[in-house]
């Protein structure tokens, strides 16, 4: 019911209505992050439901690697989560070397730990820039490219590729550190740890930013466990002084020699809040990456002190055959925990009887529907662009 106040000061009561719509938001949209298509269920401008619609990228990715050994599976991970292609290497290798029981040396997992960080630092720069994007601000954009492109020159020294590497692979990584990488990698991180301190300014202490991610797609805690969300979309919902965990595998199943290296797990509460945001909400989600940036960066130079004084080779000899058995392997990725399931095939072959992954972004895009109901259709692109998702990886 609505009143409407006429000139000669009478008060008009009249009854307004209004339809349902479904509306489509994609697979040909910019804010989407990818191929993804939208539903929505709007009453005017309010959405009360939104259903993701999926398979518009998909490679079939999991039954090619049933078919091929598993080195040569190793490109088709890199098409997966294709801005982080260095940690979807890592992971299926670790499943694979699990399965063989192979020990790696001490400069194999060093090398592993740089390039992995340094793809997160990469990959949280596309996700900042674009969500930028998303919300109306092109500076912040050029600003994460410009960096993004100085790391992506570092791995074309090392591989010869720019975004699908096939770099890390099955027994350690392909090749050494080329010389003199390690101090231009150095070089890189003095250039821009001052330069986070200007996508802070751009983004995170915003007036215009704030007001469209604080208090806005909120999940709570039970909510990010129900649905299995991980990564960034599970920490932002946690609360260190509610003695929540510090869930990062990096810490709580330690691989490739993290266990040694020192590093914080980023939790709410931040010391740099605004007032209008709320524990896992948007801004969450965003400042989430930001500090996670800064702990690769940590993790990075570490990295880059070990190297020079590791043991033994870069990559050991991968065996003939795959044992009989089956092995699971999660690493963090930085959209998540990214698992792979590999069973070895009866007798001695050496290509897998079957390959599966479990892709953090399906299930941090499940939730979707629960953190968009009741906003407007302009919040649409803000929600989905917190989440960070990457087609490739939930189709596959």
């Amino acid at each position: 019911m609505a009143t409407a106040t006429l000139p000669d000061q009478t008060i008009v009561e009249f009854d307004v209505r209004t339809d349902e719509m479904l509306v489509n938001m994609g697979p040909q949209h910019p804010s989407t992050h990818g191929v993804l298509r939208l539903v929505l269920r709007t009453d005017g401008e309010v959405v009360s439901e939104v259903t993701p619609h999926l398979g518009y990228l998909h490679r079939c990715a999991e039954k090619i690697g049933e078919n091929v050994t598993p080195i040569q599976f190793i490109p088709y991970t890199d098409r997966m989560d294709y801005l982080a292609g260095m940690n979807m290497n890592l992971g299926y290798s670790l499943a694979v070397e699990k399965l063989c029981g192979m020990k790696l040396p001490e400069k194999a997992n060093v090398i592993r730990v740089i390039i992995a960080e340094m793809n997160r630092i990469a990959s949280h720069l596309v996700g900042m820039g674009a969500y930028g994007l998303d919300l109306g601000t092109f500076s912040p954009f050029l600003y994460a490219f410009r960096e993004r492109e100085m790391i992506l020159d570092l791995f074309e020294e090392v591989c010869g590729a720019r975004l699908t590497y096939s770099y890390i692979t099955i027994g350690g990584v392909h090749d050494d550190l080329p010389e003199g990488w390690v101090d231009r990698c150095q070089q890189f991180l003095d250039y821009f740890k001052p330069r986070i301190e200007e996508y802070h300014t751009l983004l995170t202490r915003n007036h215009i930013f704030i007001e469209r991610t604080a208090n806005l797609g909120i999940m709570s805690k039970a909510m990010a466990l129900d649905y299995g969300c991980s990564g960034p979309m599970l920490r932002g919902s946690l609360n260190r002084d509610a003695g929540d965990p510090e869930w990062d595998l990096r810490r709580i199943e330690p691989y490739c020699g993290y266990e040694q290296y020192s590093f914080k797990v980023i939790l709410p509460p931040f010391p740099e809040k605004p007032p209008q945001a709320v524990l896992g909400d948007c801004w969450h989600r965003f400042y989430c990456r930001m500090l996670e940036v800064v702990q690769s960066i940590g993790l990075v130079e570490q990295g880059l002190k070990r190297y020079k004084t590791a043991e033994g080779s870069h990559r050991i000899e991968v065996p003939r055959h795959l044992p009989q058995g089956e092995a699971y392997m999660e690493t963090e990725c930085p959209r998540g925990q990214m698992g792979f399931y590999v069973i070895a095939r009866p007798g001695k072959d050496l290509v897998p009887f079957r390959v599966r992954a479990r892709s953090s972004s399906f299930s941090n895009l499940s939730v979707t529907n629960p953190i968009c109901a009741g906003c407007l259709i302009a919040d649409i692109p803000a929600i989905v662009g917190s989440i960070d998702i990457v087609m490739g990886e939930i189709d596959r």
